[in-house]
């Protein structure tokens, strides 16, 4: 429960000096990074899916109280685009059975490309177990329709909260928690930029009306550029005073 504030990734060698001293092993990295924050957002697995152990794994190496999300697969929804799910379902349920205790949201990105489908989207989050927590990030302007909205909540799936160049910005809750994702302040390019304090303030309301409704907040930074993602992050914590 609560306000959990991280990053999406946390091995980058340009975060030598941000938020890693010099020569760290990049072995080392995840251990160094769980003592500054309480959450991450897995990204490398949006373009290889970890092995049963490497969850495993994590659930001891993570420390107590630490929450892991994992974004989805690419075959699973920009090769297949969420049709015919079973057999991701099934390996991602037993991974999230692995990861135990230290895991927190699965993250569905959708492609830019792919357009509305109420009757797929309900079909593939009707595959997936009630205690799996699902945030869904929609690329696409035909999404936004109460319908989809309605159709979240009915799954308790969280609508994700984009910030990003070209991206719609829509403070939507659908479910117990709340899901953004923060994907740089630059208005032309995505993943660009470094979020002024009087935006991350603005950031910090927001998260605080939410927090105070009861709904747990999970917040990743994934302007990571020259540390960016780093320096806004530890910012925002301490706005909200999460420790």
């Amino acid at each position: 429960m609560g306000i959990h504030i991280g990053t999406s990734g946390w091995s980058y060698d340009h975060w030598e000096n941000v938020l890693y001293p010099p020569g760290l092993p990049a072995s080392k990295r995840l251990a160094h990074y769980t003592a500054r924050f309480n959450t991450v957002e897995l990204n490398a697995s949006f373009y290889r899916w970890p092995r049963d152990t490497s969850f495993a794994s994590w659930r001891v190496r993570l420390p107590a109280g630490f929450a892991m999300s994992v974004k989805a697969p690419r075959g699973l929804t920009h090769g297949k685009k969420l049709y015919g799910p079973e057999v991701w379902v099934e390996r991602i349920v037993r991974c999230w059975h692995e990861l135990g205790d230290k895991r927190a949201v699965l993250l569905v990105q959708l492609p830019p490309g792919f357009e509305r489908d109420d009757a797929r989207l309900d079909y593939f989050l009707s595959a997936f177990p009630e205690w799996i927590r699902i945030t869904v990030e929609f690329r696409h302007d035909s999404w936004d329709h109460p319908d989809i909205y309605a159709l979240l909540e009915r799954h308790g799936a969280a609508y994700c909260i984009m910030s990003g160049a070209n991206l719609p910005c829509i403070l939507r809750a659908t479910a117990p928690f709340v899901y953004i994702r923060l994907h740089g302040p630059d208005h032309e390019h995505l993943y660009g930029g470094s979020y002024s304090d009087d935006d991350l303030r603005w950031w910090a309301d927001r998260i605080r009306q939410w927090d105070g409704s009861g709904k747990d907040v999970y917040a990743y930074f994934n302007n990571d550029g020259g540390g960016n993602a780093v320096r806004n992050a530890d910012t925002l914590r301490w706005l909200l005073g999460v420790s």
